[in-house]
């Protein structure tokens, strides 16, 4: 309900309809894409690659049934994850992708200076996909509990450990529909950088 009278309060104040903002998204990734040199592959050619992608290719990957683009920096020296619940910390930074496809940074995390401590988060896998939530940080200050769908989706392919010499590593671009609460408010794509380790 919430998204709606957003973009319905959007849409009296410019005139521009959901169909419009979510265009210039779609543009603004592109752009984004074009000016950093991302050579983007499909997912038959990620799984016959062992789910990697090649970092002096600098590939990322395009996840056609929701439009989130990972590129996996470091799987992590652990195993993928399990069925049941999982606590974990991330240490990230994330930036708005403009119009333009520049970015502007949005915050910081340990990967960053602004906030020196990871943010702590749940993650459940069950037979058919994964949930989650944070318990401490910043993402949940800024955004609520609710780990947005994009941070999700990379622990399907991840080997995330507990030590700090097996985490994963990897960078997302999001678009609004699988991001923070702002981000699906205001749509607006972002990239992430994230670490996970395992906490327990």
């Amino acid at each position: 309900m919430l998204l709606i009278g957003v973009i319905a309060f959007q849409s009296c104040n410019n005139g521009k309809t959901y169909a419009e903002y979510k265009k210039e998204e779609r543009e603004a990734i592109r752009k984004f894409i074009e000016l950093n040199h991302i050579k983007v592959i499909e997912q038959d050619e990620f799984l016959a690659k062992d789910t990697t992608t090649d970092l002096s290719q600098n590939e990322y990957v395009l996840f056609a049934d929701n439009g989130v683009y990972m590129q996996i920096i470091d799987r992590g020296r652990g195993e993928v994850m399990s069925y049941g619940r999982h606590e974990l910390l991330a240490r990230y930074w994330e930036c708005k992708i403009t119009s333009t496809g520049s970015l502007d940074t949005i915050s910081t995390n340990a990967l960053g200076t602004e906030f020196p401590y990871p943010d702590e988060l749940v993650v459940t896998r069950d037979s058919t996909s994964f949930s989650g939530s944070f318990s401490l940080g910043e993402m949940s200050s800024r955004y609520g509990a609710s780990v947005p769908g994009g941070w999700l989706l990379p622990f399907k392919y991840l080997k995330t450990g507990r030590t700090t010499s097996a985490r994963s590593k990897i960078r997302l671009i999001v678009p609004h529909s699988e991001g923070t609460s702002t981000a699906t408010s205001y749509i607006y794509p972002t990239l992430y950088e994230i670490t996970f380790q395992l906490s327990r």
